[in-house]
């Protein structure tokens, strides 16, 4: 059982890490999200930053932490660094492969002084291999998984954002690895080294496809598979305003809901599972919706089992009856941002404010 009695320093933080004290090197993408959600959890994460970086305290993912400013180029603010981890339960840095070994915080001399401390690294390609040293984006450790491939219209490969690498693959595969390191190191007494790249998470989260191109469900391409944009009941489609929504109806009872509410009686219909039909019948459908608005269509299908929602940009999204009645979304410092996730009903996340504070001070209270 993962228990972690609560640090003075950590009195009165909400989550089901208030106790836990993690370290971050600064970095940017993945490596700070990840902070912000142990953060946001209830962790005390210090992050360790350059002097006159000028930390944006008022950052969404980079709330909830103590900032300290030093030079790890000086030996005197290394000796406090390995100080604070001594205490520490966790670790996080997103530089490159051997960085911190070179600044004599690798993880033989961090263990040595912390045996029990959990490791976090955070890259795009991993620890080792032919391009472990080698710069790169999101963008670029996707492609390599498949994942990239397989995202788009026919023409060419769109980029999710970087929602697939840095995020998905990246910072929460971290996340669940320092957990779970987090969680047996306090059965055995033993920290160790979390390899977090964002090309093995990308590729474990490509999993379900793998399997149905094994079982013969998935062909190689774009927009020729249920998931992909290639079936007609899966998919976005313009209204009559300009904006669009998104239909989902792969159950056969769903589709037959968005037959019904869409008044789709085109025997052609019927062939739903017909991949040669897909074509004619998204073009059909492509007109059904373009008849109305998005608003129009929310009055007919949302609420219902056909598997719709509207299509929202980022400023729409807060607005929306069901995430305003959730409480999905927040304001702090006049900045709209997501709040904390996911939702604990005993011991609840909470956005706590980030502070500046010395090394040294800092230490002291850790040590005590």
């Amino acid at each position: 059982m993962l228990d972690k009695p609560a640090s003075q320093s950590a009195i009165g933080a909400s989550g089901p890490l208030a106790g836990f004290r993690i370290v971050e090197f600064a970095g940017i993408g993945p490596g700070p999200f990840a902070c912000m959600m142990l953060a946001d959890m209830g962790a005390e994460v210090v992050t360790l930053d350059r002097v006159g970086a000028k930390k944006n305290l008022k950052s969404v993912a980079g709330r909830g932490r103590k900032v300290v400013e030093l030079d790890l180029k000086d030996k005197a603010a290394i000796a406090e660094v390995l100080d604070l981890l001594a205490c520490a339960d966790a670790l996080i840095e997103g530089f490159r492969p051997r960085v911190m070994e070179r600044l004599g915080l690798g993880p033989d001399v961090v263990l040595a002084r912390n045996p029990k401390l959990v490791y976090g690294r955070m890259t795009g390609w991993g620890q080792e291999g032919p391009l472990a040293n080698a710069a790169g984006h999101d963008i670029n450790y996707i492609s390599i998984t498949g994942a990239l491939a397989a995202i788009g219209p026919k023409e060419k490969p769109v980029p999710p954002l970087n929602l697939v690498g840095d995020f998905g693959g990246g910072a929460l595969y971290l996340v669940v690895g320092v957990l779970a390191a987090l969680l047996e190191a306090s059965n055995s007494g033993k920290g160790q080294v979390v390899d977090a790249a964002m090309c093995d998470g990308a590729a474990s989260l490509m999993s379900m496809f793998f399997d149905m191109t094994a079982m013969g469900r998935w062909t190689e391409g774009r927009d020729q598979n249920f998931l992909d944009g290639g079936a007609h009941f899966y998919g976005v489609y313009e209204c009559a305003c300009g904006n669009f929504i998104s239909i989902g109806s792969i159950e056969p009872q769903f589709y037959a809901l968005l037959r019904q509410h869409a008044g789709l009686t085109d025997a052609d219909f019927d062939a739903q599972m017909d991949r040669k039909a897909w074509p004619g019948l998204k073009e059909k459908l492509t007109k059904v919706f373009k008849s109305k608005t998005r608003e129009d269509w929310c009055k007919i299908m949302e609420g219902t089992d056909i598997c719709f929602a509207p299509i929202l940009t980022m400023a729409e999204a807060p607005k929306h009856p069901h995430m305003a009645a959730r409480g999905v979304f927040v304001e702090r410092h006049g900045v709209t941002q997501p709040a904390p996730a996911p939702r604990f009903s005993r011991t609840p996340s909470a956005i706590r404010e980030p502070k500046k504070v010395e090394l040294a001070e800092l230490v002291s209270a850790w040590k005590r």
